[in-house]
């Protein structure tokens, strides 16, 4: 549709529908972890490698750089909780609204080696892939140009478009709703200088590596 969505913008946005769709259609279907992670990879990867390989740059210029802001990310997106004990559970961050911060990850798969492998890989390698090709590489020049986002080269953001990716990006992580738009802002940030998909994804799994450790070796499952 001329002005809304155009046939080259689906490799960009198709892997980050599709992992939408199976967020709610997953859970009815009560398949055991490992399996249900099976499927998020073959659907998603599916859709990567069917739809979006023409336009997935992972070359890195920036490795030293792209590496310490995913650490920084990680370091604010756990750092209020460390400082403050029960501040996820003010009421800021866990109402009607944005939810509660409880695990989607439960028993069953903490304790199946299989399922914390794939979800664990799926955490550090495929949503960086998925989210930044829509958040970064996607939305804000689709803002800038509805009808072909091909004229607007990668890292041009406007004003109003690094704000906008940077709040839904936010709004797309719950009760970690304020760590979430200083990482959208820090991605952002970093997309616009090095105008590198390749360096926001690399930043983007540094990040989720270092959350996913910190979730297994701690058990802190809430952030999973």
């Amino acid at each position: 549709m001329k002005g809304i969505l155009a046939r080259h913008d689906l490799p960009w946005i198709a892997p980050f529908a599709a992992f939408l769709l199976l967020l709610a259609l997953l859970p009815p279907l009560d398949l055991a972890p490992r399996w249900a992670e099976a499927v998020r990879w073959l659907v998603v990867g599916g859709v990567l490698l069917a739809v979006s390989r023409p336009v997935l740059d992972l070359r890195v210029s920036h490795w030293a750089g792209s590496v310490g802001l995913g650490i920084l990310v990680f370091v604010v997106w756990i750092g209020p909780d460390l400082l403050s004990d029960g501040y996820r559970t003010s009421a800021l961050f866990s109402n009607g609204i944005v939810g509660r911060p409880e695990s989607s990850f439960g028993e069953a798969g903490r304790s199946d080696p299989v399922a914390l492998v794939l979800r664990f890989a799926r955490a550090a390698l495929l949503v960086p892939v998925v989210e930044e090709l829509f958040w970064r590489g996607w939305l804000p020049r689709w803002i800038a140009d509805p009808e072909d986002i091909r004229r607007v080269p990668m890292g041009t953001f406007t004003t109003v478009a690094f704000w906008i990716s940077a709040v839904l990006f936010a709004s797309e992580h719950g009760s970690w709703w304020e760590v979430g738009l200083a990482a959208g802002v820090l991605y952002n940030w970093w997309m616009r200088r090095t105008r590198s998909l390749g360096d926001c994804i690399l930043a983007h799994a540094v990040t989720n590596a270092c959350l996913s450790a910190w979730v297994v070796a701690g058990g802190r499952w809430e952030y999973w």
